[in-house]
């Protein structure tokens, strides 16, 4: 009997012991975000943190992350990585969560600017808080030292055809259409529509004057490389500045005079999320020195935990915000992008 009876106690607890490992199996956390937010180091780190698995979709534009979030309503993501602008519609839409920031401890860490959260457009709705910055900077012009005498002082140089076929742009509907208002003159955030036609031509110009339009920031890399590019629209900021000095390239950054469009990013919890809790201890995990310290040595971004060393030009980052008409703008860059000539007058 006493032979008989140890292997069943051991076969109880393991029983016993089922649901819970049942339970670390199924934690998974489904992440939405950029290069670069989420390195499988840091990742393993936090699986073996949490006993759980994370599991990271990586996009190259808004455009895309729309697109991604909006099918099934949020249910295929618990947690996002967006900008401002990106996150007041996303609220709007109905597709994000309200959070709680004292569930997160480490936001105690982070610089005051980053957490008077109401005082930050686009996070906030009907009292609630839906995000918790993380990241920011300006999108500025790199330019190859060796191809210009002096630095390019103004956004109009993306369309200098001394340049064509030197330039790279970002292949996003919503940022282009403010850059090519900015050249103008003109509001970027709130394009008046009579003014979409010239806009819209602008954007055709540019279209000829680029070597392409790039998603990745890897890819924008290996294309200033490889075609001796000489002058880069830099929608991910510094992280892609950082990107070819690594490489070894002899580049410059210039704030235009126009001044630079600038991104706030921020983590949010999708209204399909599985596990809240899980997603909380990501932001949390996010805002620990080592990621923070991550953000600046490895991809050369700010983080919202320290004092940026010079990379704020006061006065001259414009604050990403919601625009007129976002599908407007998406609708016609597919067709300046296909090379299709948009009407002027779009039937309603």
């Amino acid at each position: 009997m006493t032979y008989l009876r140890l292997p069943l106690l051991i076969l109880a607890s393991l029983l016993a012991l089922l649901p819970a490992l049942a339970s670390a199996e199924s934690k998974v956390l489904r992440l939405l975000a950029w290069p670069g937010y989420a390195d499988p180091d840091l990742i393993k780190q936090f699986e073996s943190r949490h006993g759980a698995r994370v599991e990271v979709t990586l996009v190259g534009n808004d455009d895309v992350m729309r697109s991604k979030l909006a099918r099934h309503n949020g249910a295929d993501y618990d947690l996002i990585a967006a900008n401002t602008a990106e996150i007041a519609h996303y609220i709007a839409q109905g597709l994000l969560q309200p959070l709680d920031p004292t569930r997160i401890a480490n936001t105690t860490r982070q610089l005051w600017r980053f957490r008077d959260y109401r005082k930050i457009p686009g996070i906030h709705h009907n009292g609630q808080i839906y995000a918790i910055p993380y990241t920011y900077s300006d999108m500025g012009l790199i330019y190859d030292r060796s191809q210009f005498s002096s630095p390019p002082q103004s956004i109009t140089s993306l369309w200098d055809p001394a340049l064509r076929g030197r330039v790279l742009a970002f292949n996003g509907s919503s940022h282009n259409f403010s850059l090519a208002s900015q050249a103008r003159g003109r509001a970027p955030f709130a394009i008046k529509p009579d003014e979409f036609p010239a806009i819209t031509d602008q954007l055709i110009a540019l279209r000829r004057n680029v070597l392409t339009f790039y998603s990745l920031p890897e890819e924008a890399a290996a294309l200033f490389r490889e075609h001796r590019v000489a002058l880069l629209w830099a929608n991910y900021g510094r992280q892609q500045l950082k990107q070819l000095r690594d490489a070894g390239a002899d580049v410059g950054y210039v704030i235009p005079r126009e001044g630079a469009l600038a991104w706030l990013d921020c983590w949010a919890i999708s209204r399909g999320a599985r596990d809240v809790a899980l997603a909380e201890a990501w932001i949390d995990f996010s805002l620990d020195e080592a990621m923070s310290r991550a953000l600046v040595e490895r991809q050369g971004l700010s983080n919202t935990t320290e004092e940026a060393a010079d990379v704020e030009v006061p006065g001259r980052m414009l604050w990403l915000r919601p625009v007129e008409d976002a599908e407007r703008r998406s609708r016609l860059w597919q067709r300046i992008l296909s090379g299709e000539r948009p009407p002027l007058v779009e039937a309603p």
